[in-house]
């Protein structure tokens, strides 16, 4: 009788740990997918009751995919527009919140045999490239802003995304800012209708056909540059003086948008003054919605939102060359996470 009642008391244990584990989905951007994946794995070894799964898949797939209700989040480089708010709002009943994790930035990486400096771009030679105006690697906009480098004659092959995408957003947010002709003829978006180029799907994807192509240049996250040891350029900032893509410069770039973010913290800080910032910054955010059914995936993530603004887990993000929020946001989040139902 003992026996039985040890064995009843032991499978009623197991099946309380088994009910007591929590799955949830997310897909989205591939811009901080190196860190999202650390977070997640640090964060079920923490928590072996709680899993994570993350699809790196885009920032376009991952805002539809949450709106659709086929994940429990999405992420994004490129915050929702108020359709897409207003599209969500009208499928789920309720509203999404965008949560920022941590900064990157977009770096112009290229494949250019020969030359081994760090080179320099303008933002009329990065808007010329992307618009098909400037096709010469020793086109005069790119000669005079790298005096000394023996630029070939080679044509200029333009890598870009093929998907829905954050990383794209962030670049052409950028480009809307620097040029006018980019802004009236292409615009901003997470997919957009490019007038040069190759495409590639993901920042893997894109990193890979500039690694394959020589004379290629395009735009990928700073942590596939730095992993892939990629050659990238330095970009020239508002104030006039060309920024290396970095920890540092993205943080300064965010430094000028703090007193005017909003509560919904959708805010750019492409192009932002200050002589130490560099200009294709961005935060990058999770899309959680504000009402959770199921309770248990509720306070998963609620509690893992709190463990992720905590030092140690932005630690691990500045470990990947992502800058670490400001202070004053994640502040800021903490507050924002009460609005979670």
């Amino acid at each position: 009788m003992k026996k039985l009642t040890c064995l009843l008391f032991a499978a009623t244990m197991l099946t309380g740990m088994v009910s007591a584990q929590v799955l949830i989905n997310g897909a989205g951007a591939t811009f901080p997918y190196p860190v999202y994946s650390k977070w997640f794995n640090q964060y079920h070894q923490k928590f072996p009751n709680v899993q994570i799964n993350y699809q790196s898949q885009g920032s376009g797939a991952g805002i539809r995919q949450v709106t659709e209700g086929t994940v429990d989040f999405g992420a994004t480089d490129g915050p929702m527009n108020e359709d897409q708010l207003k599209q969500f709002q009208d499928k789920r009943g309720s509203a999404i919140l965008h949560f920022p994790t941590v900064m990157g930035a977009d770096v112009i990486a290229y494949n250019l045999p020969g030359i081994s400096r760090e080179l320099n771009f303008t933002p009329e030679a990065i808007a010329g490239i992307f618009l098909g105006k400037i096709t010469k690697w020793n086109d005069p906009e790119l000669s005079k802003a790298n005096p000394g480098a023996k630029l070939p004659g080679s044509d200029i092959i333009v890598v870009h995304r093929s998907d829905g995408s954050g990383t794209t957003y962030v670049f052409v947010d950028y480009l809307s800012k620097v040029s006018k002709e980019w802004e009236s003829k292409v615009g901003r978006g997470t997919s957009v209708n490019w007038p040069v180029g190759l495409g590639g799907k993901g920042n893997e994807g894109v990193a890979g056909q500039i690694q394959q192509t020589p004379n290629s240049i395009g735009y990928i996250e700073l942590i596939y540059a730095i992993q892939n040891k990629m050659a990238h350029g330095n970009v020239r900032n508002a104030a006039g003086k060309f920024v290396q893509p970095n920890t540092a410069s993205v943080t300064a770039a965010a430094a000028g948008a703090l007193k005017d973010m909003p509560e919904d913290f959708r805010v750019s800080i492409t192009n932002a003054a200050g002589k130490d910032s560099y200009p294709i910054s961005s935060f990058t955010w999770l899309l959680i919605p504000a009402k959770i059914q199921d309770q248990s995936k509720k306070k998963a993530l609620v509690d893992f939102l709190h463990w992720m603004l905590d030092n140690d887990a932005q630690a691990m993000a500045e470990a990947l060359d992502y800058a670490r929020l400001p202070k004053a946001v994640v502040a800021k989040e903490i507050k924002a996470i009460s609005k979670i139902q």
